[in-house]
């Protein structure tokens, strides 16, 4: 075999057996990093698994939108504080498709006539209704927190729905619109519960 067919299979093979490196440890928490064309593997961090994060799956259209910074830091707190609570993943993702729902992850405070009646913070918590006062319920922890406790008091909420487990602490006039948040409250755990 002449000089240039011999670089040119080898060349192939090469790449073929770096080829099925990536492919095949990637699907497997690992990864193939190339360094000065030797490929070299290193460990992800783990993620949460995605059948955790969803167990019932999702369910209907699901709604999406783009966060701020502001917004990315809530997400944060309000992994933090579910973690503080000794709570696991599906919790976050709960807490966090609610507050999707509830203020778009915005800590809102008094909107005037655009408010329904008192409700502020990130779930929309009213002091009225003993939530806690206004400060506490515009404090990211404190109303996660608050959130939380609701939640472990629902009988089976790990083995409910979204929007029910959600619905059963919240006691929204439109119960359903919990679930349109699931897939991107479960993404966002999957991203930052080990940042």
């Amino acid at each position: 075999m002449n000089t240039i067919m011999r670089k040119t299979v080898l060349g192939i093979a090469g790449l073929a057996f770096a080829g099925g490196l990536a492919a095949g440890p990637m699907n497997h928490g690992t990864a193939v990093e190339t360094v000065d064309s030797n490929p070299v593997a290193f460990v992800q961090a783990d993620k949460p698994d995605t059948a955790k994060l969803i167990p019932h799956g999702v369910q209907g259209a699901q709604s999406r939108i783009d966060l701020s910074d502001e917004q990315v830091g809530n997400v944060k707190a309000i992994i933090a504080a579910t973690k503080k609570a000794g709570m696991d993943e599906r919790a976050a993702v709960v807490s966090i498709a609610t507050a999707l729902q509830e203020s778009k992850l915005e800590n809102l405070g008094h909107l005037g006539d655009r408010n329904d009646h008192d409700s502020q913070g990130l779930f929309q918590q009213r002091p009225s209704s003993g939530w806690g006062t206004v400060e506490q319920i515009t404090d990211p922890e404190y109303s996660t927190t608050a959130f939380l406790k609701g939640l472990k008091q629902v009988d089976g909420w790990q083995d409910m729905p979204l929007t029910r487990a959600a619905q059963t602490v919240q006691v929204s006039a439109y119960p359903d619109h919990y679930a349109q948040w699931e897939q991107q409250a479960a993404d966002l755990v999957a991203e930052h519960w080990n940042s």
